[in-house]
């Protein structure tokens, strides 16, 4: 099918960037939107330009590299990462917009490659257990109850794409903050750091430039692993509990 592409195209961060327009020819329905970029790029590097920089790695919806806003959807209209978005998802003659993050705190690099590094020092914060856990049979020796496990488990679905941050319009990173601090507090494992976790992790996300939540829900639509949007408020219950338990012990 045949397609026509309005990509962003930045040289550095410091350069001005806009939208450039390119037209395809012989696109596959069965192609992944990543591989009809990358045919881009081939056509691009055989006429002597420079090809369409994107991020990518494991190309198969773990990683979370592959960030991109898509017609005005963060990952595209599939509820799935921008990798495993096929072109059976649009028809021949479509007009395609590929942007990158838009978010004050993932400044763009190059293109469509944003520094979505605040998303690092977020965990360096606080996103770690410091008690010895042992082997895998010592680790398993520490009972958990299986609602808590359960509750474990969906926030570590969490791949930190920045999908969240992306959709939300106030460029909030809340949803991802809640997934990673809900993940490890629930857990036995994860109880020597609960309250400074929670307000270490705050403090950086308030520190990085995020906006604020205000609960408009387009995190949780775009989350291409379905952290629910609850999170928030569990997050936020453990941020007044840790806040008032600092406080007790300040006087």
């Amino acid at each position: 099918m045949k397609l026509t592409l309005r990509v962003w195209r930045q040289k550095n961060a410091n350069s001005p960037g806009a939208m450039a327009t390119y037209h395809l020819d012989g696109i596959s329905t069965a192609m992944s939107f990543l591989e009809m970029l990358d045919t881009l790029n081939e056509e691009l590097i055989l006429l002597g330009e420079e090809p369409v920089a994107f991020d990518h790695d494991c190309r198969e919806g773990i990683c979370g590299a592959c960030s991109l806003v898509i017609n005005g959807d963060a990952h595209g209209p599939e509820r799935t990462t921008a990798c495993q978005l096929h072109m059976r998802s649009f028809r021949g003659g479509d007009t395609i917009d590929v942007e990158p993050w838009r978010a004050s705190a993932f400044p763009v690099v190059k293109d469509l490659v944003v520094d979505r590094s605040a998303f690092d020092r977020i965990i360096q914060a606080g996103g770690y257990v410091s008690v010895p856990t042992g082997a895998a049979p010592e680790a398993h020796a520490t009972p958990v109850p299986k609602p808590d496990a359960d509750f474990a488990f969906e926030h570590a679905e969490c791949i930190g794409c920045g999908a969240c941050v992306a959709a939300c319009p106030n460029g909030s990173a809340m949803l991802f903050t809640s997934a990673k601090v809900n993940h490890l507090n629930v857990l036995p494992q994860g109880a020597p750091e609960r309250e400074t976790r929670v307000l270490d992790m705050v403090g950086q996300m308030d520190a990085e430039g995020f906006g604020g939540c205000t609960l408009t829900g387009e995190c949780a639509t775009a989350c291409p692993k379905g952290i629910p949007l609850p999170s928030i408020a569990a997050m936020n219950k453990e941020w007044l509990r840790a806040t008032r338990k600092a406080r007790k012990v300040g006087r």
